[in-house]
Protein backbone atom coordinates (compact mmCIF):
# COMPACT_ATOMS: atom_id res chain seq x y z
CA UNK A 1 0.00 0.00 0.00
CA UNK A 2 1.74 3.37 -1.08
CA UNK A 3 2.05 6.36 1.25
CA UNK A 4 -1.12 8.67 1.42
CA UNK A 5 -0.63 11.70 -0.99
CA UNK A 6 -0.97 14.62 1.53
CA UNK A 7 -1.50 17.94 -1.52
CA UNK A 8 -5.17 17.87 -1.58
CA UNK A 9 -7.87 18.70 0.45
CA UNK A 10 -11.98 17.46 0.67
CA UNK A 11 -12.73 20.22 -2.08
CA UNK A 12 -9.76 18.45 -4.16
CA UNK A 13 -11.31 15.24 -3.91
CA UNK A 14 -14.83 16.02 -4.45
CA UNK A 15 -12.92 17.92 -7.97
CA UNK A 16 -11.73 14.15 -9.01
CA UNK A 17 -14.74 12.69 -8.28
CA UNK A 18 -16.44 15.04 -11.32
CA UNK A 19 -13.22 14.66 -13.35
CA UNK A 20 -13.01 10.92 -13.28
CA UNK A 21 -16.89 10.89 -13.37
CA UNK A 22 -16.19 13.09 -17.11
CA UNK A 23 -13.64 10.25 -18.14
CA UNK A 24 -15.86 7.16 -17.34
CA UNK A 25 -18.80 8.30 -18.70
CA UNK A 26 -17.72 10.56 -21.82
CA UNK A 27 -14.54 9.54 -22.53
CA UNK A 28 -14.13 5.86 -21.95
CA UNK A 29 -17.16 4.40 -23.73
CA UNK A 30 -15.93 6.29 -26.88
CA UNK A 31 -12.43 5.72 -26.64
CA UNK A 32 -12.43 3.36 -30.15
CA UNK A 33 -14.70 5.56 -32.12
CA UNK A 34 -12.46 8.81 -31.03
CA UNK A 35 -8.98 6.90 -31.68
CA UNK A 36 -10.12 5.71 -35.14
CA UNK A 37 -11.45 9.48 -36.22
CA UNK A 38 -8.11 10.75 -34.74
CA UNK A 39 -9.58 13.67 -33.13
CA UNK A 40 -11.46 14.56 -29.77
CA UNK A 41 -14.94 15.55 -31.27
CA UNK A 42 -16.13 19.30 -30.46
CA UNK A 43 -19.17 18.05 -27.64
CA UNK A 44 -16.36 16.14 -25.56
CA UNK A 45 -14.99 19.61 -25.19
CA UNK A 46 -18.13 21.84 -24.98
CA UNK A 47 -19.12 19.14 -21.98
CA UNK A 48 -15.10 19.56 -20.67
CA UNK A 49 -16.19 23.65 -20.39
CA UNK A 50 -19.96 23.25 -19.62
CA UNK A 51 -18.12 21.12 -16.81
CA UNK A 52 -16.14 23.63 -15.80
CA UNK A 53 -12.84 21.57 -16.74
CA UNK A 54 -11.19 24.52 -18.97
CA UNK A 55 -11.14 27.32 -16.98
CA UNK A 56 -9.83 25.93 -13.79
CA UNK A 57 -7.27 28.94 -13.58
CA UNK A 58 -8.79 31.96 -15.15
CA UNK A 59 -10.48 34.60 -13.42
CA UNK A 60 -14.62 33.94 -12.50
CA UNK A 61 -15.18 37.38 -14.52
CA UNK A 62 -14.54 35.60 -17.44
CA UNK A 63 -16.37 32.36 -17.07
CA UNK A 64 -13.66 30.84 -14.95
CA UNK A 65 -12.83 29.36 -11.41
CA UNK A 66 -9.88 30.91 -10.82
CA UNK A 67 -8.36 28.04 -8.73
CA UNK A 68 -5.18 26.43 -7.68
CA UNK A 69 -2.82 24.55 -10.06
CA UNK A 70 -3.67 21.49 -7.88
CA UNK A 71 -7.12 20.89 -9.49
CA UNK A 72 -5.36 21.21 -13.16
CA UNK A 73 -3.27 18.53 -11.88
CA UNK A 74 -6.10 16.20 -11.08
CA UNK A 75 -8.05 16.63 -14.35
CA UNK A 76 -4.55 16.25 -15.65
CA UNK A 77 -4.77 12.68 -13.65
CA UNK A 78 -8.13 11.55 -14.32
CA UNK A 79 -7.70 12.23 -17.76
CA UNK A 80 -3.88 10.36 -18.35
CA UNK A 81 -6.47 7.03 -17.35
CA UNK A 82 -8.26 7.73 -20.76
CA UNK A 83 -4.89 7.65 -22.46
CA UNK A 84 -1.59 10.67 -23.15
CA UNK A 85 -3.61 11.84 -26.13
CA UNK A 86 -6.41 13.41 -23.43
CA UNK A 87 -4.29 14.74 -21.34
CA UNK A 88 -1.69 16.38 -23.92
CA UNK A 89 -5.24 17.89 -25.95
CA UNK A 90 -6.76 18.85 -22.95
CA UNK A 91 -4.00 20.39 -20.95
CA UNK A 92 -2.42 21.77 -23.57
CA UNK A 93 -5.61 24.23 -23.65
CA UNK A 94 -5.68 24.64 -20.19
CA UNK A 95 -2.46 24.13 -18.81
CA UNK A 96 0.13 25.86 -21.36
CA UNK A 97 -2.44 28.30 -23.21
CA UNK A 98 -4.03 29.56 -19.97
CA UNK A 99 -1.47 31.74 -18.35
CA UNK A 100 -0.57 33.23 -21.39
CA UNK A 101 -3.78 34.08 -22.21
CA UNK A 102 -4.41 35.20 -18.17
CA UNK A 103 -1.55 37.18 -17.34
CA UNK A 104 -0.23 38.58 -20.41
CA UNK A 105 -3.06 39.83 -21.93
CA UNK A 106 -4.94 43.45 -21.78
CA UNK A 107 -8.81 43.78 -20.51
CA UNK A 108 -9.75 43.63 -23.62
CA UNK A 109 -8.16 40.75 -24.97
CA UNK A 110 -9.45 38.27 -22.06
CA UNK A 111 -13.10 39.82 -22.41
CA UNK A 112 -12.43 38.67 -26.29
CA UNK A 113 -11.10 35.14 -25.97
CA UNK A 114 -11.66 34.02 -22.37
CA UNK A 115 -15.37 33.36 -22.20
CA UNK A 116 -15.33 30.85 -25.34
CA UNK A 117 -11.45 29.34 -23.44
CA UNK A 118 -13.81 28.43 -20.99
CA UNK A 119 -16.79 27.01 -22.59
CA UNK A 120 -15.09 25.32 -25.22
CA UNK A 121 -16.13 27.00 -28.10
CA UNK A 122 -12.59 28.32 -28.71
CA UNK A 123 -10.05 24.92 -28.92
CA UNK A 124 -6.52 26.51 -28.35
CA UNK A 125 -2.55 25.51 -29.19
CA UNK A 126 0.51 27.02 -29.19
CA UNK A 127 2.77 27.22 -31.78
CA UNK A 128 6.42 26.56 -31.15
CA UNK A 129 7.92 24.09 -33.29
CA UNK A 130 9.19 24.42 -36.28
CA UNK A 131 10.15 21.86 -38.74
CA UNK A 132 14.11 23.24 -38.23
CA UNK A 133 13.56 24.28 -34.31
CA UNK A 134 12.31 22.35 -31.70
CA UNK A 135 13.78 22.52 -28.55
CA UNK A 136 16.26 25.22 -30.06
CA UNK A 137 13.56 27.97 -29.34
CA UNK A 138 16.40 30.39 -30.25
CA UNK A 139 16.27 29.21 -33.75
CA UNK A 140 12.56 29.94 -34.73
CA UNK A 141 12.08 30.96 -38.86
CA UNK A 142 9.04 32.48 -38.39
CA UNK A 143 8.33 36.49 -38.46
CA UNK A 144 6.47 39.10 -37.99
CA UNK A 145 7.35 42.10 -39.55
CA UNK A 146 5.44 45.68 -38.86
CA UNK A 147 3.85 46.71 -42.37
CA UNK A 148 4.89 50.30 -42.69
CA UNK A 149 2.10 51.58 -45.15
CA UNK A 150 -0.05 49.98 -42.32
CA UNK A 151 0.80 51.30 -38.70
CA UNK A 152 -0.39 48.98 -36.02
CA UNK A 153 -0.13 46.16 -38.28
CA UNK A 154 2.05 43.01 -38.38
CA UNK A 155 3.08 40.49 -41.26
CA UNK A 156 3.81 37.04 -40.21
CA UNK A 157 4.90 34.45 -42.39
CA UNK A 158 6.71 30.71 -41.31
CA UNK A 159 5.28 27.23 -40.76
CA UNK A 160 5.29 25.62 -37.88
CA UNK A 161 5.04 21.52 -36.62
CA UNK A 162 3.74 18.86 -34.63
CA UNK A 163 1.30 21.32 -33.30
CA UNK A 164 -1.07 19.41 -30.91
CA UNK A 165 -4.63 20.76 -31.55
CA UNK A 166 -3.51 22.37 -34.71
CA UNK A 167 -6.06 21.06 -36.90
CA UNK A 168 -8.74 21.97 -35.05
CA UNK A 169 -7.69 25.48 -32.52
CA UNK A 170 -9.76 28.35 -33.18
CA UNK A 171 -6.61 30.18 -31.93
CA UNK A 172 -3.19 29.25 -32.16
CA UNK A 173 -0.16 31.45 -29.68
CA UNK A 174 1.96 31.86 -32.50
CA UNK A 175 5.85 32.90 -31.50
CA UNK A 176 7.35 34.42 -34.35
CA UNK A 177 10.87 36.49 -34.59
CA UNK A 178 10.20 40.17 -34.46
CA UNK A 179 14.08 41.25 -34.39
CA UNK A 180 17.62 40.17 -34.88
CA UNK A 181 19.25 38.72 -31.66
CA UNK A 182 22.19 36.77 -31.43
CA UNK A 183 20.61 35.37 -27.41
CA UNK A 184 17.33 34.35 -28.70
CA UNK A 185 15.40 37.70 -27.88
CA UNK A 186 13.59 39.17 -30.37
CA UNK A 187 10.53 36.83 -30.63
CA UNK A 188 6.72 38.25 -30.02
CA UNK A 189 4.01 36.15 -29.15
CA UNK A 190 0.65 36.78 -31.55
CA UNK A 191 -2.62 35.28 -31.77
CA UNK A 192 -3.56 33.80 -34.89
CA UNK A 193 -7.57 33.01 -34.94
CA UNK A 194 -9.12 30.81 -37.45
CA UNK A 195 -10.00 32.32 -40.72
CA UNK A 196 -7.14 34.56 -40.90
CA UNK A 197 -6.25 35.14 -44.39
CA UNK A 198 -3.30 33.10 -45.31
CA UNK A 199 -3.57 30.93 -42.01
CA UNK A 200 -3.70 27.55 -43.39
CA UNK A 201 -3.65 23.66 -41.61
CA UNK A 202 -1.50 21.59 -43.43
CA UNK A 203 -2.06 17.74 -42.77
CA UNK A 204 -2.99 16.14 -39.91
CA UNK A 205 0.06 13.83 -38.96
CA UNK A 206 -0.19 10.52 -38.26
CA UNK A 207 2.08 9.51 -35.09
CA UNK A 208 2.78 6.29 -34.31
CA UNK A 209 0.86 6.43 -31.08
CA UNK A 210 -1.65 9.06 -29.40
CA UNK A 211 -3.70 8.68 -32.46
CA UNK A 212 -6.85 10.60 -30.41
CA UNK A 213 -4.51 13.87 -30.37
CA UNK A 214 -5.21 16.01 -33.48
CA UNK A 215 -1.46 17.18 -34.53
CA UNK A 216 -0.84 19.58 -37.57
CA UNK A 217 1.47 21.42 -39.81
CA UNK A 218 0.26 25.08 -39.35
CA UNK A 219 1.67 27.65 -42.43
CA UNK A 220 1.56 31.45 -42.15
CA UNK A 221 1.67 33.45 -45.51
CA UNK A 222 1.31 36.94 -45.12
CA UNK A 223 -1.07 36.80 -42.20
CA UNK A 224 -1.93 40.32 -41.22
CA UNK A 225 -2.79 41.07 -37.41
CA UNK A 226 -3.27 44.25 -35.18
CA UNK A 227 -1.24 45.28 -32.19
CA UNK A 228 -4.64 43.56 -30.61
CA UNK A 229 -3.32 40.26 -31.13
CA UNK A 230 0.05 41.00 -29.43
CA UNK A 231 0.37 39.22 -26.66
CA UNK A 232 2.64 40.00 -23.89
CA UNK A 233 5.65 42.40 -24.66
CA UNK A 234 6.93 43.56 -28.15
CA UNK A 235 10.31 41.03 -28.62
CA UNK A 236 9.85 39.85 -25.28
CA UNK A 237 7.93 36.46 -26.15
CA UNK A 238 11.13 34.75 -25.00
CA UNK A 239 11.51 35.75 -21.97
CA UNK A 240 7.54 35.22 -21.90
CA UNK A 241 8.13 31.53 -23.16
CA UNK A 242 10.56 30.33 -20.16
CA UNK A 243 8.38 32.18 -17.84
CA UNK A 244 5.86 29.02 -18.80
CA UNK A 245 7.78 26.41 -19.88
CA UNK A 246 7.97 25.12 -15.80
CA UNK A 247 4.22 24.47 -16.05
CA UNK A 248 4.33 22.96 -19.22
CA UNK A 249 7.08 20.32 -17.74
CA UNK A 250 5.50 19.95 -14.61
CA UNK A 251 2.12 18.56 -16.22
CA UNK A 252 4.20 16.89 -18.40
CA UNK A 253 5.58 14.90 -15.72
CA UNK A 254 2.16 14.50 -14.08
CA UNK A 255 0.12 12.82 -16.98
CA UNK A 256 3.80 10.81 -17.32
CA UNK A 257 3.16 9.49 -14.28
CA UNK A 258 -0.57 8.98 -14.13
CA UNK A 259 -0.63 7.39 -17.13
CA UNK A 260 2.41 4.78 -16.21
CA UNK A 261 0.24 4.22 -12.73
CA UNK A 262 -3.08 3.53 -14.38
CA UNK A 263 -1.06 1.02 -16.75
CA UNK A 264 0.69 -0.64 -14.06
CA UNK A 265 -2.48 -1.40 -12.10
CA UNK A 266 -4.26 -2.74 -15.22
CA UNK A 267 -1.23 -5.13 -15.63
CA UNK A 268 -0.97 -6.28 -12.31
CA UNK A 269 -4.62 -7.32 -12.56
CA UNK A 270 -3.94 -9.24 -15.96
CA UNK A 271 -0.51 -11.64 -13.86
CA UNK A 272 -3.15 -12.17 -10.90
CA UNK A 273 -5.59 -13.82 -13.92
CA UNK A 274 -3.15 -14.80 -16.59
CA UNK A 275 -1.79 -18.50 -15.71
CA UNK A 276 1.50 -19.95 -17.89
CA UNK A 277 2.72 -23.36 -16.97
CA UNK A 278 -0.73 -23.87 -14.69
CA UNK A 279 -0.31 -21.03 -12.67
CA UNK A 280 -0.60 -17.58 -12.62
CA UNK A 281 1.90 -15.33 -14.00
CA UNK A 282 2.54 -12.91 -11.35
CA UNK A 283 3.75 -16.03 -8.90
CA UNK A 284 6.76 -16.16 -10.67
CA UNK A 285 9.62 -14.79 -8.50
CA UNK A 286 10.59 -12.64 -11.73
CA UNK A 287 7.41 -10.89 -11.95
CA UNK A 288 7.02 -10.68 -8.52
CA UNK A 289 10.32 -8.77 -8.20
CA UNK A 290 9.98 -6.71 -11.27
CA UNK A 291 6.37 -5.58 -10.35
CA UNK A 292 7.92 -4.17 -6.92
CA UNK A 293 11.00 -2.53 -8.58
CA UNK A 294 8.05 -1.07 -10.75
CA UNK A 295 5.41 0.31 -8.13
CA UNK A 296 8.75 1.47 -6.37
CA UNK A 297 9.84 3.81 -9.11
CA UNK A 298 6.40 5.09 -9.51
CA UNK A 299 5.85 5.60 -5.73
CA UNK A 300 8.82 7.72 -5.30
CA UNK A 301 8.96 9.94 -8.14
CA UNK A 302 5.53 10.77 -7.05
CA UNK A 303 6.57 11.48 -4.26
CA UNK A 304 8.76 13.97 -6.14
CA UNK A 305 6.31 15.38 -8.67
CA UNK A 306 3.50 16.18 -5.69
CA UNK A 307 6.38 18.23 -4.25
CA UNK A 308 6.77 19.98 -7.34
CA UNK A 309 3.01 20.60 -7.71
CA UNK A 310 3.55 22.23 -4.05
CA UNK A 311 6.50 24.54 -4.91
CA UNK A 312 4.48 25.24 -7.79
CA UNK A 313 1.38 26.36 -5.86
CA UNK A 314 3.52 28.27 -3.92
CA UNK A 315 5.39 29.99 -6.44
CA UNK A 316 8.26 28.60 -5.72
CA UNK A 317 8.91 25.49 -8.20
CA UNK A 318 12.21 26.14 -10.57
CA UNK A 319 12.93 25.28 -14.23
CA UNK A 320 15.84 22.82 -13.17
CA UNK A 321 12.95 20.83 -10.89
CA UNK A 322 10.86 20.29 -13.50
CA UNK A 323 13.08 19.29 -16.00
CA UNK A 324 13.96 16.85 -13.02
CA UNK A 325 10.53 16.09 -12.72
CA UNK A 326 10.08 15.92 -16.56
CA UNK A 327 12.86 13.64 -17.75
CA UNK A 328 12.86 11.39 -15.01
CA UNK A 329 8.82 10.76 -15.01
CA UNK A 330 9.59 9.91 -18.88
CA UNK A 331 11.78 7.41 -17.81
CA UNK A 332 9.94 5.81 -15.73
CA UNK A 333 6.92 6.19 -17.66
CA UNK A 334 8.41 4.96 -20.36
CA UNK A 335 10.56 1.67 -18.22
CA UNK A 336 7.06 1.21 -16.60
CA UNK A 337 4.98 0.61 -19.55
CA UNK A 338 7.47 -1.09 -21.76
CA UNK A 339 7.90 -3.97 -18.50
CA UNK A 340 4.06 -4.18 -19.08
CA UNK A 341 3.51 -5.11 -22.08
CA UNK A 342 6.72 -7.78 -21.27
CA UNK A 343 4.01 -9.07 -18.67
CA UNK A 344 1.14 -9.51 -20.91
CA UNK A 345 3.54 -11.44 -23.42
CA UNK A 346 1.99 -11.59 -27.17
CA UNK A 347 -1.17 -10.33 -25.83
CA UNK A 348 0.72 -6.64 -24.94
CA UNK A 349 1.53 -6.45 -28.53
CA UNK A 350 -1.90 -6.39 -29.41
CA UNK A 351 -3.78 -3.39 -30.09
CA UNK A 352 -6.95 -4.43 -28.78
CA UNK A 353 -5.33 -4.51 -25.69
CA UNK A 354 -5.32 -1.07 -23.28
CA UNK A 355 -1.35 -1.59 -22.72
CA UNK A 356 -0.11 -1.34 -26.32
CA UNK A 357 -1.70 1.94 -27.06
CA UNK A 358 0.07 3.06 -23.82
CA UNK A 359 3.31 1.54 -25.06
CA UNK A 360 2.90 3.70 -28.00
CA UNK A 361 1.45 6.63 -26.92
CA UNK A 362 4.12 7.14 -24.14
CA UNK A 363 7.56 6.84 -26.44
CA UNK A 364 6.92 10.83 -27.60
CA UNK A 365 6.87 11.99 -23.68
CA UNK A 366 10.71 11.59 -23.45
CA UNK A 367 10.95 14.35 -26.72
CA UNK A 368 8.28 16.68 -26.34
CA UNK A 369 8.07 19.51 -24.27
CA UNK A 370 11.78 19.60 -24.21
CA UNK A 371 13.40 16.45 -25.09
CA UNK A 372 15.36 14.91 -22.01
CA UNK A 373 18.66 15.40 -23.53
CA UNK A 374 17.56 18.97 -23.13
CA UNK A 375 16.79 18.54 -19.42
CA UNK A 376 19.68 17.09 -18.14
CA UNK A 377 21.66 19.89 -20.19
CA UNK A 378 19.48 22.38 -18.41
CA UNK A 379 20.41 20.60 -15.05
CA UNK A 380 23.57 19.81 -15.40
CA UNK A 381 24.77 23.44 -15.81
CA UNK A 382 22.72 24.53 -12.82
CA UNK A 383 25.26 22.26 -11.23
CA UNK A 384 27.97 24.25 -12.52
CA UNK A 385 29.05 22.36 -15.35
CA UNK A 386 28.63 24.51 -18.00
CA UNK A 387 30.14 24.34 -21.63
CA UNK A 388 33.60 25.91 -21.58
CA UNK A 389 34.91 27.30 -24.67
CA UNK A 390 38.79 27.80 -25.19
Amino acid sequence: MSLTRTLFDDDHRLFRESAAAFVDREILPRAEEIREARRIPAELWLTAGEMGFLGVAVPEEHGGSDVDFRYNAIFNEELSRAGMAYSSSFTIHSDVCAPYLTRLTTDEQKARWLPKFCSGEMITAIGMTEPEAGSDLQGLKTTARRDPAHPGEWVINGSKTFITNGAHAGMVIVAARTATDPKGRGISLFAVEEGMEGFTRGRKLHKVGQHEADTAELFFENVRVTDDALIGEVDRGFHHMMEHLAQERLGSSISNLANAAHILGVTLEYIKSRKAFGRPVGTFQNSRFLVADLQTRVDVTQAFVDRCIEAHVAHQLSAVDAAKAKWWSAEVQNVVIDACVQLHGGYGYMEEYEVAHAWMDARVTKIWAGSNEIMKEIIGRDLGLGEVRP
